[in-house]
């Protein structure tokens, strides 16, 4: 196999296990199963994982069972800190709240109770274009609507930063070049921005098309944002300003909307891209999981 086959090979091994993680976060991931069900050595899987990734799967595992957990103790004020843990891969509560401490350096009660502020304003202050921003988003009012299931090809950035522009470049270019008319240009929050540091944040870019659309020039790894229960809010703005929407969703609107949400990724469905255009103002459809309690 060629150098650059076997790049997309493993990219796409890699990609697929990223998506099994974040779709089964509640289960126990057992990795001798699933290397088996990809037909590859337990070794392999895990070397390949972490030249993709940059990191072990375990960790990744972990870290993203914490993540999760985190925005639920904040949102999710009907649910103990147990059933949260659950939600998330956690069958102890006692190794949960050992795990959380040494990533959040504090229990998940304390947390709970306003600590996440402090960790979540320490990340926005990274970005200077977030602590730029002046947008206000308590006027918001969303509707609550249950979405359409999609077929959507991406490409994966570790880091939330602008080299966005150079992915959102790519993934046009393979647009054109399998003269895809119809399409939504999606970017999805496996990492949620304001819990996760922006240099650690997987920023994921995706172009959506028709179930049934045949394509045959294509190497792109593909995964299904499944049909959800959302709160569906209508945002113009500049890039920073997107950071602090979610802060304001995540903080504000979720804990106070009599709504819960879910371990699945919110999202924005693009009417303008910032990351594309000469203004550098987007206009977005901001997709919030979220359930009836």
């Amino acid at each position: 196999m060629h150098k650059k086959e076997t790049n997309l090979s493993h990219s796409k091994l890699a990609n697929n296990m990223m998506n099994y993680i974040t779709n089964n976060i509640d289960t126990d991931i057992n990795i001798d199963e699933i290397s088996k069900d990809f037909g590859i050595s337990k070794y392999h899987f895990h070397r390949v994982f972490k030249e993709q990734m940059g990191t072990n799967i375990y960790e990744t595992i972990k870290s993203i069972r914490l993540q999760k957990a985190s925005n639920l103790l904040i949102t999710n004020k009907y649910s103990t800190i147990t059933e949260i843990a659950n939600m998330c891969g956690y069958s102890s509560q006692t190794s949960f709240i050992r795990a959380f401490k040494a990533r959040f350096e504090e229990t998940p009660k304390l947390w709970r109770n306003g600590g996440y502020k402090e960790y979540s304003n320490q990340i926005l202050s990274s970005s200077q274009a977030a602590s730029l921003s002046t947008a206000d988003f308590s006027y918001l009012e969303p509707k609550i609507v249950k979405t359409k299931k999609k077929k959507a090809y991406y490409i994966r950035q570790k880091g939330y930063n602008k080299k966005a522009a150079q992915t959102w470049q790519k993934l046009m270019a393979w647009v054109y070049t399998n003269e895809i008319e119809e399409y939504e240009q999606i970017a999805v929050y496996h990492d949620n921005p304001i819990i996760t540091p922006l240099e650690d944040c997987y920023y994921v870019a995706c172009i959506a098309v028709a179930e049934d659309l045949h394509l045959a020039n294509t190497n792109l790894p593909y995964f299904d944002i499944d049909s959800l229960l959302c709160a569906a809010f209508e945002v113009e703005g500049e890039f920073g300003d997107i950071l602090k929407l979610i802060q304001w969703v995540y903080h504000h609107w979720l804990p106070y909307s009599g709504f819960e949400t879910t371990t699945h990724p919110s999202y924005t469905i693009f009417e303008e891209n910032h990351f594309l255009n000469d203004n550098g103002i987007f206009k977005v459809k901001y997709f919030v999981p979220v359930k009836y309690v």
